[in-house]
């Protein structure tokens, strides 16, 4: 199984599967299993998420398959997580693999790590964009959460008795260690200047979202809207104009368009158009 050495000296495993153009997919291809399994189908989301995608696309491509959130959970990087160092590290996985030229789909802030990395490489056959928008994207927003993820981080409250209403985002309690908390500030932080209406691609490109996907957190939270399909819908016409393709999935949440069964009728169809 092939290593990528990444930008803090740490290594990550991809699992390759399949042959044809390349496609990096920042997910664990490994499904996850017992309590964790039941609670992440409590919240929408498929245990199985990464073995799914593997398999809808590797009879026709090869699939560079590598578990990113969970290597940076792992092994935070509470300093270095910015934009260039997670492109350089999703350049790394391409390496590994021997892929001097690759598509690459990512979801939510792995969307938005496929758009640095766009910007950072001309090695790049195809972008597709999950859950997090290419034009006015919610940076700002973005760092008001992870802040406020931190400030809890530096004083966990106490364990709450209250069950936690799947979809309720206002009532999760889990709490990241410092580390953890404090990578993600880093990355945002790193993103309060970048103007994403300015940029300009050449490559294929495709970004879609749930027309539902919009996350209210309460005040201990930060109090923030985190809007993510309105920039769809709202740009659709001038993303469309600089050559995105753009797919707003009816009634969907976050959780529900990035499940494999509604993300691939979206994204193999156009890499299957872009791509062979």
């Amino acid at each position: 199984m092939p290593e990528a050495v990444l930008h803090d000296g740490g290594t990550i495993e991809v699992e390759v599967h399949g042959s044809g153009p390349v496609v990096l997919l920042p997910v664990d291809p490994r499904p996850i299993e017992g309590e964790q399994a039941e609670e992440m189908r409590k919240w929408g989301a498929d245990p199985a998420l990464g073995r799914s995608l593997v398999d809808g696309l590797s009879d026709a491509f090869r699939v560079a398959a590598f578990d990113y959130t969970g290597h940076v959970m792992a092994v935070p990087k509470p300093g270095t997580l910015t934009p260039g160092n997670v492109a350089a590290d999703l350049l790394a996985v391409a390496d590994a693999v021997r892929a001097e030229r690759f598509a690459y789909y990512g979801y939510s802030w792995l969307a938005l790590s496929g758009l640095q990395l766009a910007l950072r490489t001309d090695r790049l056959s195809a972008l597709a964009m999950g859950g997090y928008p290419p034009y006015e994207g919610p940076h700002a927003e973005m760092l008001k959460v992870t802040m406020a993820t931190y400030e809890k981080a530096l004083a966990p409250p106490p364990p709450s008795t209250e069950p936690v209403e799947p979809g309720d985002w206002a009532s999760v309690q889990n709490v990241p260690a410092e580390a953890q908390a404090r990578q993600f500030v880093t990355l945002y932080e790193a993103l309060q200047d970048f103007d994403d209406t300015a940029v300009r691609l050449t490559c294929p490109r495709l970004c879609f979202a749930g027309s539902a996907d919009e996350i209210v957190y309460a005040e201990e939270w930060g109090g923030t809207r985190v809007d993510l399909a309105g920039p769809l819908s709202r740009h659709r016409a001038e993303l469309e104009a600089r050559g995105w393709e753009v797919a707003v999935l009816d009634g969907l949440d976050h959780m529900g368009a990035m499940r494999a069964e509604n993300a691939l009728p979206v994204l193999r169809p156009w890499l299957e158009r872009v791509l062979l």
